[in-house]
């Protein structure tokens, strides 16, 4: 699997469509976490391109939430995105919003990982660090169990994420906390450059 279209370029796609802080910020942390994950599961020769579709997996949810990941061919294909790149994006949104089905190891990871790294960073936010540098495993299993805290995000999504990957639990909220740890530092410079 390689990108087809350039880091420079997939930011610029982003950025076109997406101006909330917030929303720039998930987008960088899924890009983080995407490429975290490639190393850690031996696909290190395509880190690129999974960072790649993390960056892209949510182009279109900023401004047209109710056609999200329906609308992202389209902005996709205009940025010059492959359709193996296009399909990772999509998969992530399989059941949800969309019927295209998660079969890449990649794709999977997305779409398990996407909504813990708004969990895990909703429990970085309350913590006094502000950080999941610190952050125990226990600690976001209370989290994950309070199903008022951070209602957005899906544990139900999540789950099933870990299920498609064939890991339990437990093993998807550590390894993402690591993944997002890897990352915290050059996204808050990111950031704080915007």
């Amino acid at each position: 699997m390689k990108e087809s279209i350039s880091r420079e370029q997939a930011l610029c796609a982003l950025k076109a469509y997406n101006k909330e802080p917030f929303h720039l910020q998930h987008a960088l942390t899924v890009e983080g976490v995407m490429r975290w994950y490639a190393n850690e599961l031996g696909y290190g020769d395509e880190a690129d391109f999974w960072a790649t579709v993390g960056l892209l997996h949510d182009i279109d949810f900023e401004m047209w939430p109710e056609e999200h990941c329906v609308k992202a061919p389209e902005l996709l294909e205009k940025a010059g995105a492959s359709d193996e790149l296009i399909h990772a994006v999509c998969s992530h949104g399989y059941g949800l919003c969309c019927d295209v089905e998660p079969v890449h190891e990649m794709e999977k990871v997305l779409f398990a990982a996407d909504e813990l790294t708004g969990l895990i960073g909703a429990a970085a936010r309350m913590r006094p660090s502000k950080s999941c540098k610190d952050m125990e495993l226990s600690s976001l299993k209370k989290k994950f169990k309070d199903k008022k805290f951070a209602a957005g995000c899906s544990r139900d999504v999540i789950k099933t994420g870990a299920e498609r990957l064939g890991w339990d639990l437990d093993k998807l909220l550590t390894m993402t906390i690591e993944a997002m740890r890897s990352c915290e530092d050059s996204i808050n410079e990111a950031m704080a450059n915007l």
